[in-house]
């Protein structure tokens, strides 16, 4: 059993319903998976002993959060080179987040990343079965990507 850390920021409430149902995907497939909101992960110690690495955020005016920016260089720090990762976010308007969180762990950490690309929302989508269904599968996805 692989262990994963799903590491969000949600302001509404809506990325960390993604992150709950990426995570549960995760544990379908027999592995572990552990949510944490970015601000409780203070160092690139709080990294340490996972296997696998999903972040995610919302898109705010075409970016993603400061935090989320802050949290990714902390994130640098830990030497994921190798490491299995995925990245997420939902949006109302645009939807760039999940890529650029994506393209950061993929080509900035040397990751290798799900072969889905970065999962993106739109929040009305999010609050459908489809939606939920998404997520689910996206960390289905991560989880065999160790068998």
């Amino acid at each position: 059993m692989k262990k994963v850390i799903v590491g969000y920021y949600s302001r509404t409430g809506n990325t960390a319903k993604m992150a709950e149902y990426i995570a549960e995907g995760i544990r379908i497939t027999g592995n572990s998976a552990d949510l944490k909101k970015i601000s409780e992960i203070k160092s690139e110690k709080d990294l340490e002993g996972y296997d696998g690495f999903v972040f995610g955020c919302p898109t705010y005016h075409r970016d993603i959060t400061a935090g989320m920016k802050t949290f990714l260089f902390v994130a640098e720090k830990a030497n994921l080179v190798g490491k299995m990762g995925g990245a997420f976010g939902s949006y109302t308007h645009s939807g760039e987040s999940a890529n650029m969180i994506y393209d950061t762990m993929l080509h900035v950490f040397k990751m290798d990343m799900v072969d889905l690309g970065a999962l993106d929302l739109k929040e009305q989508v999010l609050e459908t079965d489809e939606g939920l269904r998404a997520c689910q599968d996206y960390g289905k996805a991560i989880g065999e990507k160790f068998n």
